[in-house]
Order: structure tokens, then sequence, then C-alpha cells
């Protein structure tokens, strides 16, 4: 991993035929969460076992089209006449199978390799839920990175005023110590979150499968993923039933189970053998032809595996229904979850820009009339700094719900991260 980078041959391609972006430039000139998820699946170890996995699915149903192949067998030697006379016997045998056995296995492999393909978008969604997860904590870093520098910033500017104040004899040493110790306090927390950008920024790297150094110095463009809309409860079940690669995954396997049991009770007619004979003494032939019903059910007519077919259907059609109940209740849960983060978040940002406006313009006005000093303007923005704490928190709720509606649809919500397919673009 550490000597991957972002020259690696056949990436560029790859993704801009993910991406469906045949003019990008590569190397990219910024990383957005498109050319990063693509990325990601391009470097998935995971998905090249998912994809080996339908290769070998697919050779199955080569195997189940094969007709059994026929026998030859042959004989010589002389009988014990005075004549000692010379017989060679050659015959063969052709099966041929009966109710639709042939098609019935040809149709079980088909669904098979369906599960299969479905597997590759399974595995295909968990990469980019990764690259996703590691996104929006990026995401959430730089915004409380942004907010900490602003709040250090300013409260820089409250220690240099009461610094000057002090030497005016305005201002008490006590109060300029406290605001020195709430200083550092806060540039304790400005080297934390630089800390947490950087942790960031290594998980993006590592859910793209590729070293730090390959990204750390490319812009990432990450805009697309702060809108947000209300998404209706009916629409996010809906998408979960129709979009969730384990509903459709269940529905196919419980048709290739369907089709198992059939072929248990096809099993119950025996095929037919047909045994074509030649024998030759002495030059003069001799030809017969040979019949077998073979495994005729006299002591058993298949009722064990008719059984356990039965059951094995019974069981798949309990187990898609209970995870049928339990995407229902994921989709209903995760939109009420994301319409009250949304609204939380909206809330917190409305607050955040009316007490802007309303202490800024005031401690402004204030200073311009002479009622205030330079330090109750700086407070006032400090405060204002102060409240953008509790809108990042909204903002990490938000995005840490809106993860939820997507794995709960598997769909996307942000147009800018794409739904995987199965097949690897070449």
């Amino acid at each position: 991993m550490r000597a991957r980078s972002l020259a690696v041959e056949g990436l560029a391609e790859f993704v801009r035929v993910e991406t469906g972006t045949a003019d990008l430039a590569w190397p990219p000139t910024q990383l957005t969460p498109e050319v990063l998820t693509a990325i990601a699946w391009f470097f998935s170890t995971d998905l090249e076992v998912a994809r080996a996995k339908t290769e070998t699915a697919a050779a199955g149903i080569v195997t189940a089209r094969q007709k059994i192949n026929p026998t030859v067998t042959g004989g010589g030697g002389r009988n014990k006449t005075p004549d000692s006379i010379a017989a060679y016997s050659i015959s063969t045998s052709f099966t041929i199978e009966t109710a639709g056995k042939r098609g019935l296995r040809i149709l079980e492999a088909e669904k098979v390799a369906e599960a299969a393909r479905i597997g590759v978008y399974e595995v295909a969604w968990e990469v980019r839920v990764r690259m996703r997860n590691a996104l929006s904590g990026y995401l959430v870093a730089k915004a409380r990175l942004a907010a900490v520098e602003a709040e250090d910033k300013l409260r820089g500017e409250v220690s240099s005023i009461l610094q000057r104040r002090l030497e005016l004899g305005e201002a008490a040493r006590p109060e300029l110590n406290q605001a020195a110790a709430e200083r550092a306090s806060v540039t304790n927390t400005l080297r934390t979150a630089e800390g947490d950008v950087a942790e960031a920024l290594g998980a993006i790297a590592a859910a793209a499968g590729l070293p730090v150094s390959a990204i750390e110095r490319r812009p990432l463009e990450l805009s697309s993923m702060t809108g947000s809309s209300e998404v209706a409860a009916e629409q996010v079940r809906r998408a979960g039933l129709l979009h969730r690669a384990d509903i459709r995954k269940a529905l196919v396997e419980y048709e290739a189970v369907d089709t198992r049991l059939r072929l248990a009770i096809a099993n119950q007619y025996p095929n037919i053998v047909l045994a074509p004979d030649l024998t030759m003494e002495e030059g003069s032939g001799q030809y017969t032809l040979g019949s077998i019903l073979d495994s005729l059910p006299i002591f058993h007519k298949h009722q064990g595996p008719i059984a356990e077919g039965e059951a094995a259907r019974k069981q798949a059609g309990a187990e898609f229904l209970a995870l049928q109940a339990k995407v229902i209740a994921a989709a209903e849960g995760a939109a009420l979850e994301y319409r009250s983060a949304l609204v939380e978040w909206q809330t917190a940002g409305e607050a955040l820009q009316r007490v802007s406006r309303q202490k800024t313009a005031s401690a402004e006005a204030a200073l311009r009339s002479g009622d205030a000093s330079r330090l109750d303007v700086t407070l006032a923005r400090l405060d204002t700094v102060l409240l953008r704490h509790s809108s990042d928190d909204a903002f990490e709720r938000l995005q840490a719900a809106l993860g939820a509606l997507e794995d709960a649809m598997q769909t996307p919500v942000w147009a800018a991260i794409p739904a995987p397919r199965a097949e690897k673009a070449r």
C-alpha cells in the first residue's frame, strides 16, 4: 500500500469510466468524493474477492449446462467350440434426462451467479460507506478546527487589549491572567483539532487504499456533501426495499432454493439410458438396443431430499420476511433521525446567524457612539464563535444521520458519490 500512488497503471482510465468524466485531468487538480470513491473501488481487495466469486459462479453455469457424456465398452475373445470362433463386441450408452432436470440445474446455477453479482454491489457499497464516513469525519474535523482557530484568534485579541489596558492602569492583573489561561486552554484545543484533521485525512487515505502522501497535498472539494434537504419516510422505505443488496440477494437465493426443491422432485423420475450393442462373430454381426430406467423409485421416492428442499424453502421465506421487516424499521427510523438532525442543524445555523448579526451590530454601533470599547466588540464576536461549537455538534449529528439514511436505502443521497456497480470498468 505504501508504494501505491495516483500514477498506478489503469487507475486514471478506471476513475474516468466510473465517474463518467472522459476528460478528467490526471492526476486530478482536486479530489472530489466521486473521484475518491472510484479510487477506493480500484484498490479494494474485498471487491476483487467478490468479483472472483462471480467468476466461480459463472463457471457453475457452464457445468450445469453440460449433458451427461456417453459411455463406451468393448470386449473380445473366442468361444469354446472346436472351431474356436473369435467374438468381438462393442456397446455404448446414452443417458436421456427426464422431467427437465438439466434445465432446473441451469436455472439454479444462474440464480447462484446472480446472487454473486449482487454480492459485488454489496461489497462495493461497504467500500463506499467507509469512504463516506471518512469524508464526513474530515468535514466535521475541519469545521471544528475553523471554529477553534477563530476562537483562538479572538482570545488573543482579548489578551492583547487587556495587556494594553494593564500597562495604562485600566485593567487588573487577575483579569489578564484569566484571559491568558483561557487562551492557553483554547490553544491546546487547537492543537488537538489540528491532530483530528490530520487523523481524518489519514482515514480518507486508508479508505481509498492509498498512503497519506498520495493525497495530502491535493485539495479536497467536498462542498457537495454539505447540502441537505427533506426526505420522506415513504421514499426511504421504498428505496430500501428496491435497492438494498441484501433484499435483492435474499430474493434471488429464495428462487435458487425453490429451484433446488423442484430438482429434488424431478429426481423422482428415472432417467432413460439407451444402450446400443454390436457383437461380431467371424464376420457375422448381431445388433441389439438395450434400455435402462436409471434409479427406479422403488425403495424410496426421494422423500428425504424433497423434505429438505421444502424446509430450506420455508426457512428462506421466513428469513426474507424477517429481513424485509428489519429493513422497513431501519428505513423509518433513519428517516426520522435524519429529519430531527436536519431541523436541529438548520435551527442552530439560523440562531448562529441571528445572534451574530445582533451582537456584532449592537457592539459596533455602541463603539461608534462611544458607549462601548474595542474589547466589547471583540467579546461580542467571541460569543458568536462559541455558538459555532453547538452548530458544529449539530452538523456532526446530521452527517451521521445522513450516513444512516443512505445505509438504510443503499442509495446515494449525495449526488457526488455514486452507487457502485457489479462489473469492473476496463
